[in-house]
């Protein structure tokens, strides 16, 4: 999809004087990265919702056809929104620029691929990786351009990333009903375990903060 439209963006502005057509496609990326945005929160967070819910389900607390309870709708939307907030510059700067250096046709063209694929995923009740999506559709549009475009050693790596993911979550999920089955089958574990990662995240947000006012003494 990502080769596709970049190949017909191509297309319809190959004659068209550069200047104009990077300010045109540079106002068209906020429109694509708006829709990719709130496509990642149709379908990132329908995903996170969903297991705390079959946990739930799973564990009696609810039944299968309860609605999907207001806390879990904010712990979700919080919980990404977070690791958006601590992480998503080293994301953003990964996929911006790491795996192909973007014009903004390409930019248009992948975000715009990565929400229309996402949107049908979502509709149809499909869960998907969103940066599986969106890498694919920037690794096209480099390759439909020029495939020596594309860093494919950057590429790897990031396939091996998706690869460890599933053992290194197993191990965190090990790990963590370890420390919890320490304290019997009460709330005490949850309760500490569920604490202990609400202060990383706050000793997280705080050292992101301090960095931002460093940044902005010296700037």
């Amino acid at each position: 999809m990502g080769g596709a439209g970049i190949l017909v963006a191509y297309r319809i502005v190959g004659h068209e004087r550069p200047g104009p057509v990077a300010r045109g496609f540079r106002l068209g990326q906020i429109v694509s990265g708006s829709l990719f945005s709130l496509s990642h929160g149709l379908n990132d967070a329908q995903k996170t919702m969903g297991i705390i819910f079959l946990a739930l389900v799973a564990n009696g607390n609810l039944a299968a056809g309860d609605d999907v309870p207001v806390w879990v709708i904010v712990s979700a939307a919080s919980a990404i929104a977070a690791g958006t907030y601590v992480g998503g510059w080293r994301i953003i700067r990964t996929m911006g620029s790491r795996i192909i250096k973007m014009d903004p046709a390409q930019g248009f063209a992948a975000q715009g691929a990565g929400a229309a694929v996402i949107l049908s995923a979502s509709h149809a009740g499909f869960p998907l990786s969103t940066t599986h999506v969106i890498s694919g559709a920037i690794m096209g549009a480099g390759a439909a351009k020029r495939v020596s475009a594309v860093r494919w050693g950057v590429a790897g790596n990031i396939a091996a990333a998706w690869v460890l993911t599933l053992p290194a979550a197993a191990g965190v999920g090990a790990l963590t009903y370890g420390a919890t089955a320490v304290f019997g089958d009460g709330s005490l574990g949850p309760v500490l375990v569920a604490l202990s990662v609400v202060s990383a995240l706050a000793a997280a947000f705080g050292r992101r903060l301090a960095q931002g006012r460093t940044l902005t003494a010296e700037g």
